[in-house]
This record gives C-alpha cells, sequence and structure tokens, in this order.
C-alpha cells in the first residue's frame, strides 16, 4: 500500500464521487494511513463550451457553485467537521433528492452536522472560496488534465475512476477498495483503461 500523499476531487452532484468518497472516508475514519487532498472540481465548468463564459463569472451560475464552496469553507475553516458534512452533502443529492442548489436545505445540512450556518456563509459571502474553487477547478484541469469526478492524482498519475460500490459502515471494504485503486495508479501505468461492458444487477 501506498503511503504517499494523494488527492481526489469532488463535486457534489456526482454519484461515482459520492461512492468514491463514501469509502475514503470511511476508510479515514477506522484508522487508514492515507494522505488525502480533497479537490473541489465544477462539472458546470466542465461542460462550459469553448470561448463561452467561465462559470465563475457567471451570474447565473452562482446557486451552481455553492454547494461546492459549502465544501470549501467546511475542509478550511472547520476540517474537523468536514468528513462527514462532506457525506452528508453528498447524501442531501443522492439519498434524499435534495437540491444542492437551495440555500436553505445546505444550511440545514449544515446545522445537523453542528455547524453554525451563517458563518459559513458570511465566508462564502467574502469571496474567497469562490476564488478558491475556481484556482482549484483550473490547477486540476492544467496540471492533470482533469475532466470530471472523481479523480485520483498520485505524483504525476492521475486517473477517473468508477467505484459502483457503497461502502456503508465496512471499514474494511472501503480501505481495500482505495488501496486496489492506488496500487493501479502507483504501478500499474499500462493499464489504461479497463471497463465492464455490462453493469451487475
Amino acid at each position: 500500500m501506498t503511503t504517499n500523499p494523494f488527492s481526489v476531487n469532488w463535486d457534489y452532484r456526482c454519484p461515482f464521487a459520492r461512492n468514491a468518497h463514501e469509502h475514503l472516508v470511511v476508510a479515514l475514519e477506522a484508522g487508514a494511513p492515507f494522505q488525502i487532498t480533497f479537490v473541489p472540481f465544477s462539472l458546470n465548468q466542465a461542460h462550459v463550451e469553448e470561448g463561452d463564459k467561465p462559470v465563475w463569472e457567471d451570474p447565473s451560475k452562482e446557486p451552481d457553485l455553492l454547494a461546492g464552496q459549502v465544501g470549501i469553507v467546511v475542509r478550511d475553516r472547520f476540517p474537523e467537521r468536514f468528513p462527514r458534512t462532506h457525506l452528508a452533502l453528498f447524501a442531501l443529492r443522492h439519498d434524499h433528492g435534495g437540491d444542492l442548489r437551495d440555500s436553505a436545505a445546505l444550511a440545514s445540512v449544515l446545522e445537523q452536522e453542528g455547524l453554525d450556518s451563517s458563518r459559513v456563509f458570511d465566508e462564502i459571502r467574502s469571496g474567497w472560496p469562490l476564488d478558491e474553487y475556481r484556482k482549484s477547478h483550473e490547477a486540476s484541469v492544467a496540471d492533470n488534465a482533469v475532466f470530471g469526478v472523481p479523480t485520483f492524482v498520485l505524483g504525476d498519475q492521475a486517473a477517473f475512476v468508477r467505484i459502483m460500490t457503497r461502502p456503508g459502515k465496512d471499514a474494511g471494504l472501503a480501505r481495500a477498495t482505495i488501496e486496489r485503486v492506488l496500487d493501479l495508479l502507483e504501478h500499474h501505468g499500462e493499464l489504461n483503461e479497463f471497463k465492464h461492458t455490462s453493469i451487475p444487477n
């Protein structure tokens, strides 16, 4: 198993990012010695046509960027609360059918996780979370040609990964799943694409 630091990006809209980040958090909480940097990425920006206005500069896209900024604030200002809040924000969309553009829904998640939502939204209004969002997204694209989530980056290797399972409370499964991804990334660069032609029911 690698002991090297790695990063994984996220956008709360993606179910595959949800799966991967559940494995990451469950493994970490059980003591896995992973050194992870959680990096925000905007699927909205990834789908902007060349020549069109970036989402960061488009007022009509502000709601689409709100959840990502909430995650950034919690990650950087309340790191001890980040792992559980991170998963709760994924759950808002994928388990509860909530709207990630709804500030009230996001505030409810924050309050349920023991955070003062007004402080988080004050940070967002100050402007730095949007700057951080843009900087992180653009660096991911420029440095590692990231196009989607989740992308794992280890050293100079980067791979978009679709994990089909969720770990539940199985920390052993979570750790083994992430270790398998990292092993492929670190030691099997010749395996560029391996995709099942069908999905088991």
